[in-house]
C-alpha cells in the first residue's frame, strides 16, 4: 500500500491495465469495456489504499480526450446539420430532454446531492464524458466547501459506475432483442431489403480486412491486329476517354502515345481503364498478350481532399465529364473517404467538399487534375501547432460564465474543448493542407485521455463509494434502467409513427442517441448487416457533442 501511495503513477497505470483486462470479460453479447472496467478497479483500489492524485492531471487528460472527441466528430456533426438529418436530430433532442428531466426529478424526489444526480445522468446515458464535465462544474460551485466538493465529485464516479452497468445491459438488450419484436420485424431481413433499395440492388461494401478479388482498375497489353491506321486519340475517343493508351512498342522501340500517333499492325499497346472498358478496348485493338517488359508504365496514387467548390454535391461521373483531364490523362477514382467511412467509387457516388478521394494514374496526369479539384491530403503526422492552439482556445471558451436567471452557467474546460474540437476538426476537413491529426493518433489520444481521467477520478473517489452505495443502493440500478427505457421508448414511437424512419435505421439511431457502441455492435450482429450503422453515425455524432453539455446544465440548476 505504501508503495502505491508514494508512487501514484504506479497505481494509475495499474488501474489502466487491470481495468481494460476486466473490460474484456464477455457475458453473452455484453462487455463492460475498458473505461467502465478502469473505473471499477480504480474505485476499489482508491477505497483500499486512499491514493492522492493531483487534480491538474485529471484536467489535462480530460482536455486531451474531449478535444480529440470533438475533432473526430466535427466534420460529420456539421455535415448532419441539414434538413435531411433533422428527423435524427429530433431523437437526440428527446434523449437530452428525457435524461435531464429524469435526473432532475430523481434529485428532487429523493433529495439527492448534485454529485449523485450528475453520476446518475452520466451512467444512465452511458456517456463517460458527462463525468468529466459534471465533475468540473461541481468544482466551480461557489457555495461549497473543499470537502463538499471532494465528496460530491466522488459521488459522481460511484453513481456513474452503478448506473452505467445497468444502463449498458438495458440498452444492449432493448435495442438488439426487444425493439425488433416491438416493431414486428426480422432485423436481418429488413436490413438486407433496405440496403438493396438504397444501393439499387447492388451488393454491400467490403469489410475492413477484405479486398476485391477482381480489381476494377486494370492495365492490359494488346497486339494490334484490328486497329491498323487508327490514332491513339481516335481509339480513346471511341471509349469516351474511359480507357487511355499508356505505352506503345513498335519492334524494339518504345513510342510516346501522343493523340496523333497511328497504330500499326503488330504494335504492342498498353491500355489502362476500368475492367469492362479495358476488355472492350481489346476487342477493338486485337488479342491480349502477356505483359511485355518495357511495355508498362508505373501508376501513382494520390489521396486528394476535394476542396474546390465546383465539385461539391456532384457525382463522380459529373466531375469526370466537366474535367476532361480525367480522360486525357488516364486518371481514375478508386475510393472515396468521408470521415472514417469508405464509400464506393461508383459513377453515381456524390462527392462533398472535404471528402478524400483516392486517384490512380500517370504521375503527370495526377498533378494536373489535383491542381483543379483539390489538394493532396496531408495526414501523416500530427500538427501540434494546430492541436495546442485548439485546446488553448477551448480552455478559454470554458472560462466564459453566463448567468441565466441568476444561475451561473459555464462550459468549463471540457465543454470549451469539445466545442473547439468540433470547430477545428470541421475546419481541417474543409481544406486538409494543415492541422493534421491522423485518425489513429486521435483515437489513441482520445482513449488514453479518458482512461487516465477516469482512473484519477476513481482513485480519489474510492473512499466515498461505499457510504453512497449503502444510502442509495436500490435507487441507482432503478435509475440506470429507467433513464434508458424512457427516452429510447419515446424515440421508438416518435421515430416510427411521426418521423417515418426505416426500422433498421431507427434502431441504430436509438443506439447512437445513447452513444452506446456495445449496443450498435449487438444490433449489427443481429441484423447481420452494417445498415443500422447508417442511423447510428448521425445520432452518435450529435449526442457525442450534446450530452456532455448536460453535466454543467444539471449542476448549474441543482446548485442554484
Amino acid at each position: 500500500m505504501g508503495v502505491l501511495q508514494d508512487h501514484p503513477e504506479l497505481a494509475l497505470f495499474l488501474c489502466l491495465a487491470a481495468g481494460y483486462l476486466l473490460g474484456k470479460v464477455r457475458v453473452g453479447p455484453i462487455t463492460l469495456g475498458g473505461i467502465c472496467g478502469t473505473l471499477i478497479v480504480s474505485l476499489l483500489l482508491g477505497a483500499w489504499a486512499k491514493i492522492e492524485i493531483d487534480a491538474d492531471v485529471k484536467t489535462i487528460f480530460f482536455a486531451l480526450f474531449i478535444f480529440a472527441l470533438g475533432y473526430m466528430a466535427g466534420p460529420q456533426f456539421f455535415a448532419n446539420l441539414n434538413r435531411k438529418s433533422m428527423r435524427f436530430f429530433a431523437l437526440c433532442f428527446i434523449e437530452l430532454v428525457s435524461v435531464l428531466g429524469l435526473a432532475y426529478l430523481l434529485a428532487k424526489a429523493f433529495d439527492l446531492d448534485v454529485g449523485t444526480a450528475s453520476g446518475i445522468l452520466a451512467g444512465a446515458a452511458t456517456e463517460s464524458a458527462v463525468v468529466g464535465t459534471a465533475t468540473e462544474a461541481i468544482g466551480k460551485l461557489p457555495d461549497l466547501t473543499a470537502d463538499q466538493i471532494s465528496t460530491y465529485q466522488g459521488h459522481v464516479a460511484t453513481a456513474y459506475t452503478v448506473c452505467y452497468l445497468f444502463g449498458l445491459v438495458t440498452i444492449v438488450i432493448y435495442t438488439s432483442q426487444i425493439m425488433p419484436m416491438l416493431l414486428r420485424t426480422n432485423l436481418a431481413e429488413a436490413s438486407r431489403e433496405l440496403w438493396e433499395k438504397m444501393r439499387g440492388g447492388g451488393s454491400g461494401g467490403l469489410e475492413s480486412d477484405e479486398r476485391e478479388a477482381v480489381p476494377g482498375l486494370v492495365g492490359r497489353t494488346h497486339l494490334v491486329t484490328l486497329a491498323d491506321g487508327r490514332t491513339v486519340g481516335n481509339l480513346e475517343a471511341a471509349f469516351d476517354g474511359r480507357v487511355t493508351v499508356e505505352a506503345v512498342r513498335r519492334g524494339s522501340k518504345d513510342l510516346t502515345p501522343a493523340p496523333d500517333l497511328e497504330l500499326l499492325l503488330s504494335d504492342l499497346v498498353l491500355v489502362v481503364g476500368r475492367r469492362s472498358e479495358a476488355i472492350a478496348a481489346g476487342r477493338a485493338i486485337g488479342p491480349e498478350t502477356p505483359g511485355i517488359p518495357g511495355v508498362d508504365t508505373p501508376l501513382a496514387t494520390r489521396q486528394v481532399a476535394m476542396t474546390d467548390k465546383s465539385v461539391a454535391g456532384k457525382s463522380l461521373d459529373e466531375i469526370r465529364a466537366t474535367h476532361a483531364e480525367f480522360g486525357r490523362s488516364g486518371v481514375y477514382v478508386t475510393d472515396v473517404l468521408r470521415g472514417e467511412q469508405h464509400l464506393p467509387a461508383n459513377p453515381d457516388t456524390i462527392v462533398e467538399r472535404g471528402d478524400v478521394v483516392t486517384l490512380v494514374g500517370a504521375r503527370s496526369g495526377l498533378n494536373r487534375i489535383v491542381a483543379k479539384i483539390g489538394t493532396v491530403a496531408k495526414n501523416d503526422a500530427t500538427d501540434f501547432i494546430y492541436l495546442g492552439l485548439g485546446i488553448a482556445i477551448g480552455s478559454l471558451i470554458g472560462q466564459i460564465v453566463v448567468r441565466a436567471g441568476g444561475v451561473p452557467l459555464s462550459l468549463g474546460t471540457g465543454g470549451g474543448c469539445l466545442i473547439s474540437g468540433l470547430l477545428f476538426g470541421w475546419f481541417r476537413s474543409r481544406r486538409q493542407t494543415f492541422g493534421a491529426f491522423p485518425p489513429q493518433a486521435a483515437t489513441t489520444i482520445k482513449d488514453m485521455g479518458l482512461a487516465v481521467f477516469i482512473a484519477c477520478t476513481g482513485l480519489t473517489s474510492g473512499p466515498q463509494a461505499w457510504p453512497l452505495l449503502k444510502e442509495y443502493g436500490a435507487l441507482l440500478p432503478f435509475a440506470g434502467i429507467a433513464m434508458v427505457l424512457v427516452p429510447a421508448t419515446i424515440s421508438l414511437v416518435v421515430g416510427r409513427k411521426f418521423l417515418k424512419i426505416e426500422k433498421p435505421l431507427l434502431i441504430g439511431a436509438i443506439a447512437g442517441q445513447q452513444c452506446s457502441t456495445p449496443a450498435i455492435t449487438s444490433v449489427t450482429q443481429v441484423a447481420q448487416s452494417s445498415v443500422p450503422m447508417l442511423g447510428y453515425t448521425i445520432t452518435y455524432a450529435l449526442s457525442n457533442f450534446l450530452l456532455p453539455l448536460t453535466g454543467p446544465i444539471l449542476v448549474g440548476i441543482l446548485g442554484a
